[in-house]
């Protein structure tokens, strides 16, 4: 099951998708994640064709975005940085989430790609287990984690480099039971410009969602709605030189998940 989000009525919906593109709405979308379950358990109320609908980010505004840093052995390796022992962590803002075919504005010298699993919660969790964690994942999104280098370098707080205006660009969410077990390995990969940049699998990855969930989990409770997004394998543009600008298009796609596409827009006007 493909879940969206949606402008419709002067609200923001949720939605399912089924295979012939057509939309049922299944309740606005702070009322869908206080149960989601109940909400796609329900019968969804039919609005059309997602192609004539205005998307938006189908985690709440009220989620916590929580990123993962160094998840990818390969990613580390290229890096020159430890493997990492302890999951690393840091934080989105909700407002930083836009959805396929979104501008992102190019900020800095060294705005670059990373395409990362991104996975979001339908329970809540609170000092759990990775088997209680698996079992309170509602489902899976491709996500772009747009990194402007030049900020997230300067200290060794990351923050402020990786929350820069439509930065976090997430595809539909596809339920947990269509995506199987991303340990398995899904291959995850992204193009600039149609040229492959990114191109490996999730079985790369140090800590699986289950660890990292029960890991933050540790720590604060988590929410249906909350998501995390688990890390970028090789292949990023730092680690060549290589960065992004106005004009370019870029498009992460993880198997079984779908895709989300980008074009990279000028920075606007500072204010005067």
């Amino acid at each position: 099951m493909k879940i969206v989000a949606f402008e419709h009525d002067d609200a923001v919906q949720v939605g399912t998708v089924d295979e012939d593109g057509q939309v049922s709405a299944r309740g606005e979308i702070a009322a869908f994640w206080r149960n989601p379950h109940a909400a796609l358990a329900g019968t969804g109320t039919s609005v059309g064709p997602l192609a004539a609908l205005r998307q938006r980010p189908a985690a709440p505004p009220t989620a916590r975005v929580i990123c993962v840093g160094l998840n990818y052995r390969r990613h580390a390796e290229e890096t020159n940085l430890p493997i990492p022992t302890v999951p690393v962590i840091f934080a989105r803002w909700a407002n930083t989430l836009a959805v396929d075919g979104d501008g992102a504005p190019a900020i800095g010298d060294k705005f670059d790609w990373e395409a990362e699993l991104g996975a979001v919660v339908g329970r809540r969790l609170f000092r759990a287990t990775a088997d209680q964690a698996k079992a309170a994942v509602l489902g899976y999104f491709a996500f772009n984690d747009l990194s402007a280098r030049d900020y997230q370098m300067q200290t060794a707080q990351w923050i402020l480099g990786k929350n820069s205006d439509a930065s976090g660009p997430m595809s539909a969410i596809v339920t947990a039971d269509a995506v199987g077990d991303p340990a398995a390995g899904l291959r995850i990969s992204t193009r600039v410009n149609g040229t492959v940049r990114q191109d490996s699998s999730t079985a790369d990855m140090i800590f699986t969602v289950p660890e990292l969930l029960a890991h933050v989990s540790q720590a604060m409770t988590l929410y249906p709605g909350d998501v995390i997004v688990t890390g970028t394998p090789e292949g990023v543009g730092m680690a060549t030189s290589e960065f992004l600008h106005p004009g370019d298009e870029v498009e992460v796609e993880i198997e079984r998940i779908g895709r989300v596409r980008t074009t990279i827009v000028a920075a606007p006007a500072a204010s005067a």
